[in-house]
């Protein structure tokens, strides 16, 4: 080789590794992802050698098409050509090869590569290059080339990803995850088929989750294992890593994914060696700011956690944190419930704000001590009716037909009217046979006396005295054919207006009269109220009719005369009114209310309920 070729050798060489330097140094030095897809393409362009034409096409983010970010050249002629290569490795999905101007296996002709590019399964673009002429496996050589370096475009994907669009695909991911605690409704079943779940979704080995109880933190569920043992030294360091995050109230991680804070990681790392795993994580779970538990996490020997993958159990962490809290309240029980709820509102009534619930409680307290301090009148309650101090039943003196009723049930009467009257035609005409008759036995005894026939005298005479005896009883009948009112008052019941004509039996009730004067008032008080009612205890009556006018009263009798009623069972008490009132008539009904003395308010409105329960317990009780 002469001189002056190796010059131009060296020189090009040195002209190439310059255009080498320069595109890592831009590659490094990228700000964009215009910038950094075009030095790596120029780059791989490099690599690959003998490349034509190249151009890498990208998603436009937010969208599902996909646009050209960078040429190799910068400014190719036709910038169309690698379009029919890159097309099909988007509509295929895997890496395309096209053979320009010749067969498909003809060496000597020029060939185009494509290859997709994807993250996390998803297309999201392609890399097109067109190459001089070379041998099939030069070929796949750069083919294999070109999918290695596309890995760098991943990493820009990565970086350079929309921030919404991650979020919600972390989030979604995370609520896959979640959703296996779930579907079932208790705490370990939910438990152990979420941490199993959320450990194949990372590829960890074990992942635990724990409680925070008492102070300490008590595992309830390992993937892949559906009992476990506390005590066993795995378990108590878990625990132990639990504990750590937990006093920090941060995620914690060893080895460290990345510079941060400084954390104390003692029991991480002593978990990690214990269980010859390759990375721990722990991530507390919390709910309306309180702590409630952790998930610890663990990766096999030689892998570690990306942050991706923390990022996701972070997430999750902060999803399940108030789904746990909900589970373990769950599982409380009812005592548990009222002290939480009583600590509550006695730390909302001494803390600050909640001025509303601060003024109900002022004012259920100061009902509270009212009620307690202030006294009423204790009034026993009782249904109550009008009577007459006399009542008098008229029945019939005999048995007959009705034949007028002047008066009704309601009428006032005075002593003597008549107020019903019989039909006495058929007395009267036996009262004049009966006459008949004893003109008849008159004129035999005379007869007999006349001719001393004494026997006939004696059987005549005790005819005679017979029929006397009948006409009395006829006499007597005649004047009870007349019903007369046998004192001043009002007809209670009965009226023979409606049933003039027809036949009654005599002794029949046909009329119940009471005076006007004279009124009694008979209460029904409750047996559980009886005990308290005493002779001459005063009162006050309300009847139906006149419910605007109270009637004074003072109890007279406590008699022992008791009536079911409405499933209760009453005593009937006699009272006397202290005035004589005009419009007050017997038979009215009300309410009357039997006062017995003064009494705590709190007392009188809860005496019965709380002598109800007094009597189930005596009953249930053995």
């Amino acid at each position: 080789m002469s001189s002056a070729e190796h010059e131009t050798r060296a020189v090009a060489d040195l002209s190439a590794r310059r255009s080498r330097e320069h595109a890592w140094r831009q590659f490094a030095q990228a700000r964009s992802a215009e910038e950094f897809c075009g030095s790596w393409l120029a780059i791989q362009c490099q690599l690959v050698g003998s490349v034509s034409d190249g151009v890498v096409v990208l998603q436009k983010p937010g969208t599902t098409a996909f646009v050209p970010v960078a040429f190799f050249p910068e400014n190719p002629s036709d910038r169309a050509r690698l379009a029919e290569v890159t097309e099909r490795a988007l509509k295929e999905g895997q890496g395309v090869v096209l053979r320009l101007d010749g067969a498909a296996n003809d060496e000597g002709a020029r060939c185009q590569l494509a290859h997709p590019v994807q993250l996390d399964g998803e297309l999201r673009g392609v890399v097109g290059l067109e190459l001089d002429p070379r041998p099939e496996p030069q070929v796949r050589s750069a083919m294999r080339d070109l999918q290695w370096g596309s890995g760098w475009l991943e990493v820009l994907l990565r970086r350079h990803a929309d921030p919404q669009e991650a979020a919600r695909l972390r989030l979604k991911l995370a609520l896959d995850v979640v959703s296996a605690l779930l579907e079932h409704e208790g705490l370990a079943e939910g438990g152990a088929a979420f941490v199993t779940e959320l450990a194949t979704r990372l590829g960890c080995d074990r992942a635990s989750l724990g409680v925070l109880k008492r102070g300490g933190v008590k595992i309830r569920a390992v993937s892949h294992s559906g009992q476990f043992d506390h005590r066993a030294n795995l378990m108590r360091l878990a625990a132990e890593a639990m504990e750590e995050a937990i006093d920090q109230r941060t995620p914690i991680s060893f080895p460290p994914a990345g510079e941060g804070a400084p954390l104390v990681a003692r029991s991480h790392e002593l978990l990690m060696r214990e269980a010859d795993a390759g990375a721990v994580a722990s991530f507390p779970l919390e709910s309306s700011g309180r702590v409630v538990g952790a998930l610890t996490l663990e990766r096999a020997a030689g892998f570690q956690f990306d942050a991706p993958s923390l990022e996701l159990a972070e997430a999750v962490a902060a999803v399940c944190g108030p789904i746990v809290a909900l589970k373990l309240a769950g599982e409380r029980g009812l005592v548990a419930h009222a002290s939480d709820a009583g600590v509550s509102s006695w730390k909302k009534l001494v803390g600050p704000r909640h001025a509303v619930l601060k003024l109900v409680a002022a004012a259920t307290a100061a009902a509270a001590l009212f009620l307690a301090l202030a006294t009423g009148s204790y009034r026993v309650s009782a249904d109550a009716a009008v009577e007459g101090e006399v009542q008098r039943a008229i029945s019939a003196p005999i048995a007959g037909f009705v034949k007028e009723a002047p008066r009704r049930a309601g009428d006032t009467v005075r002593k003597g009217e008549i107020i019903g009257r019989f039909d006495d035609r058929d007395l009267r005409l036996e009262r004049v046979k009966l006459l008949s008759q004893q003109g008849q036995y008159g004129k035999q005894f005379r007869e007999a006396m006349a001719t001393h026939n004494r026997p006939q005298a004696a059987i005549v005479s005790a005819q005679l005295e017979q029929v006397e005896a009948q006409l009395a009883l006829v006499e007597e009948q005649l004047a009870r054919t007349e019903m007369v009112a046998p004192f001043d008052g009002v007809i209670l019941s009965g009226d023979l207006s409606q049933r003039l004509g027809t036949p009654v039996e005599r002794g029949q009730v046909l009329f119940e009269v009471a005076p006007l004067d004279n009124f009694r008032i008979a209460l029904h008080v409750d047996e559980h109220d009886f005990a308290e009612v005493l002779p001459g205890q005063r009162g006050e009556l309300v009847v139906t009719s006149m419910p605007y006018q109270r009637f004074a009263f003072t109890v007279t009798k406590i008699t022992a005369v008791n009536n079911a009623k409405d499933g209760r069972n009453r005593f009937r008490v006699e009272a006397r009114l202290d005035a004589r009132p005009d419009r007050l008539r017997p038979g009215m009904e009300g309410v009357g209310k039997i006062e017995v003395d003064d009494r705590r308010l709190v007392w009188i409105w809860t005496h019965g309920l709380v002598d109800r329960i007094r009597l189930w317990l005596w009953s249930s009780l053995p």
